[in-house]
C-alpha cells in the first residue's frame, strides 16, 4: 500500500467546549447542518454549536465552533440520536425511545408536543416520496419486535404512513424512496415498503459485529459485510461497484467521493472507490463515531469533534504525480469528473493527463507517454523544447506555466546518459512523424517539420529524403545550416529545390559530382542531375549546365533535351538552338537529330540531311582501309541505311555524291532507288553485291504503296538483270529461277516467256509455269463469273422495263401533271417508278420523284 495524503484531521470541539467543568456526561451522538453542529450527551443535553470554517496559512482549513444554546430534555437516559430537518427548522431527537421535535435555533419543544414514540433507531428519506416541500419523511425501527415504521413529519404533528413486518428483527436501517435497506439480525436485505418484495443480499452476524446501513447515493448503500469488506448494494440486490477492504472491527463508514472513510478502534482509515486500496491511515483512539454531513465527514471521541477535511483533489493528484504514482492520479482525476464543472474538469484534466505523460516519457515508457500526449493534446512543442536547438530560432514558443515537468532538457532528464537520449530522440521521431499530418500540428507545422529534419539528419535516417520531397514546412534558414553542418548536401539540395532555389540546389549537386564537397547519399547523383534538368522549366538554369552534362557524358547528357516533355519542347528550346549547342558533341548530336527524326518525327530536310551526313562520317571513319564484302554491318551502318529508305526528306544528290567511290554499294542502290534509277541500283545490287535477296527486296520496297504494275514492272526489270550479261552469269540464272518460282504472281507469263532461254527445261520452271497457268485459270474464270452477274443483273433490269411497258397508262384532261398541276394536252409524258405521271419537259427541268402516285384534282 502506497499512502496518499486525502484528509486532515482538525478539532472543531474540544472537552472544556462541550462539558465544561462537569466530570459527568459524554458526548453521544453529532448532527451538523450547514454552519449548525448539534451534540447530544449521555446525561440528556443537546448543544447547539456555530461552526465556522477559516482557511490556515497552510492551506487546510481551521474550525472555530462557538456554543449558543443548551437544553436538558427532561429524560434521565442518553440522547441515542439526533437528524435536523432543515426544511421545517426542526431538530429531531431521539431519546428513551421517543422522538421529539425540537425548534433548529431555540432548541425549544414544538407546542403541539408531538412526537413519535416506541422507536429504537431512525432514518430520514433523502428521496422523499411523498413530493410534499412541508414534510419529512422518517423510518424507524419500531419497539414491536420485526416491524418497521414510516411517519411524515409536519412542523408540529407526526402522521403514521406504514406498517411493515421484517422477516426478523431489524437493527440497522437506511432509506431511499420505497426501498429499505435493513440489517436484520442474521442478514442485510432491500426491501420495498410499498409492494413488500423483499432482496437478500448477504449473510450478517449481529453477534460478532455492529451492523453499518448507509445511503451513499441514489438508490445505493454501503453495507458492512463479511470478512472486514465494505459491500456496496443496489435498491435492485446488485453491486456496481468492487467491495473495499478495512478493519473486522469497523465501528462506522462515510463516504466522501472519491473515498470510502472507515472507524475502528484505533484508526481512522481512507479507501478509494476508483481502485479499491487504502490510500491513507490516521491513528483515532477512543472514536465511536463517524459520519457525512452534506460532504463534511465529523469524527467523534465521547469528549470531543473532529473534523476529517478533504485536500483538494487536484492537490492529491499533483502529490500522486510527484511521487510517480501516475496510474493512481488518473484514476483519482477520472473519479473526479462528478465534483467538477465540464469545463473546469476538461482544462485541468488534460493537464494531469500532459504531466502523466511527461513523467511516462522521463521513465522511458513511451507508447504510455504518446498515448497520454495524444489524450492531452499536447502542444508537441513543449516536447520538442526538451531537446537543445531543436526548435527553429525564430518560434515564439515559451513552455507552459505552471510548468509539465521539472526538466530544463534532455540532458537533465537523461542525466547525460546517450543510450537514452538516442531512445528519445527516436521516440520524438516517430511521434513527430504521427502527428505532423493530424491536427494537433495545425499552427505548429514549421516547427515540428524542422524539428523532424533535424532528428533525421542528425541520425543518418532514410526518411529525411522522404521528407524533402512531400509536402513540408521546414524553415529553410534552420535547416540548411543543420544540413550543412551534419554534411547533408544531396538533402540540402533538395530543399533549396522545394523553396523554389533550383540554382542553388543544382550547384551544390554538381559541387557533389566534381568532388568538392563530400556527400555518398546517391552513386547515382550525375543521372539525377541529369533528369532534374530534363524536367526543370526553367531553361536558363538548363542552358546554364548543359556543357557540364554533355562534358561528363554526351550520351546521358543529351537527354536534357530528348527526354524534355513535348508541351516545353518549345518554350525555351528551339531545335536549332540546340543543334548549334550540341556541335562540339558529336555523339550527342546524332543522339538528338535521331531524336527529332525518330521520335517527334519532325518533317524538315535540314535535320534529315544532317543526321544522314553524321551516319555516313561515322561509317567511313570506322571503315576498314581495304573493303571487305563480308564485313560486319555495324549499327550505324544499320542506321544509315534504315534512314535511307524510309525518309524522304533527305538531300539525294548530295549524299549520293558522298558515297560515289567511297565503297558503300547498298548505300548507293539505295540512293539510286530514291532517284527512281531502279535499273542502276539493281545493277549494283546483282553485279557488283551479287546479293539477289537484296536485290528481291529493293523490289519489295520500292513497290511499297503503289499500284501492281509498279511492283510487276520492278520485277521484270530484275529479271531482265538476272539474264542480262555479265559475270557470275550461273548464279544469276538459278536466281532468276528462284525469283520466278517464288514470285509466280508478280510476273506477266507471257512476257516471262519471250524472255527466257529455249534451253531451260519446263521442269526446271514448273512451280513458275504451274503457278502462271493456275492463275490464268483463275482469272479466265473470275472473269467469267463477272460476265454471268453482269449478264444476270442486265436481264432483271431488261424485266423490270417489261413488266412496266406492259401495264395500260389511262390519260384523260383530268390528269394533272405532279410536278406542274397542269393537265396534259398531248398523249406525251413521263412515268416515275412510283407511278407518277409529268409532261416531259417538266421530267427534263427536275429531277426529284414527284411525292404521291396518284393523280392531283384540277383546281
Amino acid at each position: 500500500m502506497m499512502s496518499t495524503k486525502a484528509f486532515t484531521l482538525v478539532p472543531a470541539i474540544e472537552r472544556e467546549q462541550l462539558l465544561g467543568d462537569r466530570d459527568r456526561g459524554s458526548l453521544e451522538c453529532v448532527e451538523c447542518c450547514g454552519r449548525n453542529l448539534y451534540v447530544g450527551t449521555s446525561d440528556c443535553f443537546v448543544y447547539h454549536f456555530l461552526l465556522e470554517e477559516k482557511p490556515s496559512p497552510g492551506g487546510s482549513a481551521t474550525f472555530t465552533a462557538t456554543r449558543q444554546l443548551h437544553r436538558h430534555l427532561g429524560f434521565k437516559k442518553a440522547v441515542s440520536e439526533l437528524r435536523a430537518a432543515s426544511a421545517l427548522s426542526r431538530l429531531l431527537v431521539l431519546c428513551d425511545g421517543c422522538i421529539s421535535l425540537v425548534h433548529m435555533l431555540s432548541l425549544e419543544p414544538v407546542p403541539s408536543g408531538a412526537r413519535i414514540k416506541g422507536a429504537t433507531a431512525f432514518a430520514l428519506n433523502e428521496n422523499p416520496v411523498s413530493g410534499d416541500p412541508f414534510c419529512v419523511e422518517v423510518c424507524i425501527i419500531s419497539v414491536k419486535r420485526r416491524t418497521i415504521q414510516v411517519f411524515l413529519v409536519y412542523e408540529d404533528r407526526v402522521q403514521i404512513v406504514r406498517e411493515v413486518s421484517t422477516p426478523e428483527q431489524p437493527l440497522a436501517v437506511a432509506v431511499d424512496g420505497h426501498f429499505l435497506c435493513l440489517a436484520l439480525t442474521t442478514q442485510y436485505i432491500i426491501l420495498n415498503y410499498s409492494t413488500g418484495v423483499a432482496q437478500d443480499l448477504f449473510p450478517f452476524c449481529s453477534e460478532e459485529r455492529r451492523p453499518i446501513v448507509k445511503r451513499i447515493g441514489r438508490q445505493e448503500f454501503l453495507l458492512a459485510g463479511p470478512g472486514g469488506l465494505g459491500m456496496f448494494a443496489t435498491v435492485a440486490g446488485i453491486s456496481q461497484r468492487a467491495p473495499v477492504r478495512w478493519s473486522e472491527n469497523v465501528i462506522g463508514a462515510a463516504v466522501c467521493f472519491p473515498y470510502v472513510v472507515a472507524l475502528d478502534d484505533e484508526f481512522i482509515t481512507v479507501h478509494s472507490m476508483l481502485d479499491q486500496q487504502q490510500k491513507q491511515t490516521l491513528p483515532f483512539k477512543e472514536g465511536h463515531i463517524l459520519q457525512d454531513f452534506e460532504g463534511r465527514v465529523i469524527v467523534a471521541t465521547t469528549k470531543g469533534v473532529y473534523i476529517l477535511v478533504p485536500l483538494p483533489l487536484e492537490k492529491q493528484i499533483q502529490d500522486l504525480l510527484a511521487s510517480r504514482r501516475v496510474e493512481e492520479a488518473l484514476v483519482l482525476a477520472k473519479g473526479a469528473r462528478r465534483n467538477i464543472p465540464k469545463e473546469k474538469f476538461q482544462v485541468m484534466y488534460r493537464r494531469i493527463l500532459l504531466q502523466a505523460g511527461f513523467i511516462q516519457f522521463a521513465q522511458l515508457q513511451f507508447l504510455e507517454a504518446k498515448e497520454l500526449f495524444r489524450s492531452g493534446q499536447l502542444d508537441v512543442r513543449e516536447l520538442i523544447s526538451l531537446y537543445p536547438l531543436l526548435l527553429p530560432t525564430s518560434s515564439s514558443f515559451t513552455r507552459s506555466h505552471p510548468p509539465l515537468h521539472e526538466f530544463a532538457d534532455l540532458n537533465q532528464l537523461t542525466q547525460g546518459d546517450q543510450d537514452k537520449v538516442a531512445k528519445c530522440k527516436r521516440f520524438l521521431m516517430s511521434y513527430l512523424n504521427e502527428v505532423r499530418s493530424t491536427e494537433v500540428a495545425n499552427g505548429y507545422k514549421e516547427d515540428i517539420d524542422t524539428a523532424l529534419l533535424k532528428l533525421y539528419a542528425e541520425a543518418d535516417h532514410d526518411s529525411l529524403l522522404d521528407l524533402l520531397v512531400t509536402e513540408n514546412f521546414c524553415l529553410l534558414p534552420d535547416s540548411a545550416a543543420w544540413l550543412e553542418k551534419h554534411k547533408k548536401y544531396f538533402a540540402l539540395g533538395l530543399l533549396y529545390h522545394y523553396n523554389h532555389q533550383d540554382a542553388a540546389a543544382v550547384q551544390l549537386w554538381v559541387s557533389i559530382v566534381n568532388g568538392d564537397v563530400q556527400d555518398s547519399t546517391r552513386s547515382d547523383l550525375y543521372e539525377y542531375i541529369v533528369d532534374f534538368l530534363t524536367y526543370s522549366t526553367d531553361p536558363d538554369l538548363v542552358w546554364r549546365h548543359a556543357d557540364w552534362v554533355l562534358q561528363r557524358s554526351q550520351e546521358v547528357g543529351v537527354q536534357v533535351f530528348t527526354r524534355r516533355p513535348l508541351d516545353e519542347q518549345q518554350s525555351g528550346f528551339n531545335p536549332d538552338d540546340i543543334i548549334s549547342c550540341l556541335k562540339k558533341y558529336p555523339q550527342a548530336l546524332v543522339k538528338y537529330l535521331e531524336h527529332l527524326v525518330t521520335d517527334r518525327r519532325l518533317q524538315k530536310e535540314e535535320y534529315h540531311t544532317r543526321l544522314a551526313v553524321l551516319y555516313l562520317d561515322e561509317v567511313l571513319q570506322r571503315r576498314p582501309c581495304t573493303p571487305d564484302k563480308g564485313a560486319e554491318v555495324t549499327e550505324t551502318q544499320a542506321k544509315l541505311r534504315r534512314l535511307l529508305q524510309e525518309s524522304d526528306l533527305y538531300r539525294v544528290h548530295f549524299l549520293m555524291d558522298r558515297t560515289r567511290g567511297a565503297g558503300l554499294p547498298l548505300e548507293s542502290a539505295i540512293l539510286h532507288g530514291k532517284l527512281e534509277q531502279h535499273e542502276e541500283a539493281l545493277r549494283i545490287l546483282v553485279h557488283e553485291l551479287a546479293d539477289f535477296p537484296a536485290a528481291e527486296d529493293y523490289c519489295l520496297w520500292r513497290s511499297e504503296g503503289r499500284d501492281p504494275s509498279c511492283r510487276q514492272r520492278l520485277f521484270h526489270l530484275l529479271l531482265a538483270v538476272y539474264l542480262g550479261p555479265g559475270p557470275a552469269a550461273p548464279e544469276r540464272t538459278v536466281a532468276a529461277v528462284d525469283l520466278l518460282n517464288r514470285h509466280t504472281v508478280e510476273f506477266d507469263a507471257a512476257q516471262v516467256l519471250q524472255l527466257l532461254p529455249g534451253t531451260w527445261s519446263v521442269q526446271l520452271l514448273r512451280p513458275f509455269l504451274t503457278g502462271a497457268v493456275r492463275d490464268s485459270i483463275h482469272a479466265r474464270r473470275t472473269t467469267q463469273v463477272a460476265v454471268g452477274l453482269a449478264r444476270s443483273e442486265n436481264l432483271i433490269y431488261k424485266y423490270d422495263k417489261m413488266r412496266l411497258k406492259g401495264s395500260a397508262i389511262r390519260l384523260s384532261d383530268k390528269k394533272l401533271c405532279q410536278m406542274c398541276h397542269n393537265p396534259f394536252l398531248e398523249p406525251v409524258f413521263v412515268r416515275y417508278p412510283n407511278g407518277g405521271l409529268v409532261h416531259t419537259h417538266c421530267a427534263a427541268s427536275r429531277h426529284t420523284e414527284p411525292s404521291s402516285p396518284s393523280a392531283g384534282a384540277r383546281t
